[in-house]
């Protein structure tokens, strides 16, 4: 039987030729759709929402798997083909529940956001994903485990609806006549996340866009009125963990400051951006304006091409996480998970312009470096081979010079770029 982690094995290759070509075809085309910063931004969250999934999969799968065990009315068989499609298609309705309810209930939408707060809309739009989506998604679930459908096709149908949605998230795929009336399709899935008022909280299918033309959520994109992306709360900035908890901790002061009881629980399941009425008077905040300028802290080419290069060895060292990570036992896998989680923070702190971003980081390259050569170690791997011992040692030693060399290059920057990195 394919496995879930095979078919990853499979795509992630797959997403970077294609994050390749659409930028090619963006450039030929003289589009500017990838703006550095913000694709560094949402392949870091890429990674973290990756990290999370090696130690929550077995908490979503695990309950499933316990229900269609204990609870299910029958089994249903695992190699039969309707079967698989039906699973399939029942996953898809149950995903545009989980979507839909994910744009209406603010405790759902703190999780989703995530993958909204980008202002760009391109391939690595489709990897920016939650950490904390597990934590209630399991729950829309459970209606297939009840009827006998596998823990195994679930896994895989799950992954294969998600993996449809990778080619939906780009600006470079015109509309598509009769796909767009029956599938979820870049024109359909622009719409969705545009801002704009036309197109607000529509157009949830994963795969099938007729779910949204049966519960009446259906948009169709106009050219009149171009979608614009992001959210109606902008994120304002590049820190991966703040972007999984931002909405999280305003709902948690919203609560708090909340005088009725019930309003504290209300926060919690009225659609995002509902407030109690003593809270919004007492702690106002500014109306959205859609004409606001995009978040792009200044970046010079020295910043740039750092944090580019720091981007590609830790989506390489993630790679090779996602491998080791379920063979690792948890006191190896935890404090690598750490090392990535810290490295894709510090990426993001230095992108934002603060100083201490590239002393942070400086501290993650030389450390790793010093370590290296020093234990002869990785994580997992009781004893590296020379040959790979010393080329860590090299790439992260030459990162660290590389550090040194930015944060002296932002000091001497006339300008505002330099008060910037202050």
């Amino acid at each position: 039987m394919v496995t879930p982690e095979r078919i990853m094995a499979w795509a992630i290759p797959g997403f970077f030729v294609l994050i390749g070509i659409e930028l090619a075809v963006a450039r030929w085309r003289g589009r500017d759709v990838y703006y550095s910063n913000d694709a560094i931004n949402s392949l870091g969250l890429g990674v973290m929402s990756q990290i999370v999934g090696v130690f929550t999969k077995l908490f979503a799968i695990g309950i499933y798997g316990w229900c269609a065990t204990h609870l299910a009315l029958w089994t249903l068989p695992a190699d039969s083909v309707w079967v698989w499609m039906s699973g399939l298609l029942l996953y898809d309705l149950l995903y545009y529940w989980l979507h839909r309810l994910g744009h209406e209930v603010n405790v759902l939408w703190a999780a989703h956001v995530v993958h909204h707060q980008s202002e760009s809309y391109n391939f690595t739009t489709a990897l920016r994903q939650t950490g904390s989506g597990f934590l209630l998604s399991w729950l829309f679930y459970l209606p297939m485990a009840l009827l006998g459908y596998p823990a195994e096709l679930f896994a895989v149908v799950a992954l294969i609806d998600l993996l449809y949605q990778f080619w939906a998230h780009t600006e470079l795929i015109d509309r598509l006549g009769w796909f767009d009336r029956v599938f979820c399709s870049p024109s359909n899935h622009r719409a969705h996340h545009a801002v704009n008022d036309r197109y607000l909280d529509h157009n949830y299918g994963g795969i099938l866009i007729i779910w949204d033309r049966l519960f009446g959520t259906f948009v169709e994109e106009n050219d009149e009125d171009p979608p614009i992306y992001g959210t109606r709360a902008p994120l304002q900035s590049w820190n991966p963990l703040w972007a999984n908890a931002e909405v999280y901790w305003a709902a948690c002061k919203d609560s708090w400051h909340a005088r009725n009881w019930l309003d504290k629980l209300r926060v919690w399941i009225k659609p995002p951006g509902w407030r109690p009425a003593d809270v919004a008077a007492r702690f106002p905040k500014e109306p959205f304006d859609i004409t606001h300028a995009r978040y792009n802290p200044p970046m010079s080419w020295a910043l740039k091409l750092y944090s580019l290069t720091q981007c590609g060895l830790l989506l390489l060292i993630s790679v090779n996480f996602l491998g080791t990570a379920p063979k690792l036992e948890l006191t190896q896998a935890a404090p690598y998970a750490i090392y990535l989680v810290y490295s894709v923070w510090t990426i993001g702190i230095l992108m934002e312009g603060h100083r201490i971003g590239l002393w942070l980081d400086l501290l993650r390259t030389a450390g790793t470096s010093v370590g290296v050569l020093w234990a002869g170690r990785w994580y997992g791997v009781a004893q590296l081979d020379t040959r790979i011992a010393t080329a860590i040692v090299a790439v992260f030693g030459i990162s660290a010079v590389a550090a040194l060399f930015v944060a002296g290059y932002e000091r001497r920057r006339p300008g505002a770029a330099q008060a910037a990195m202050g």
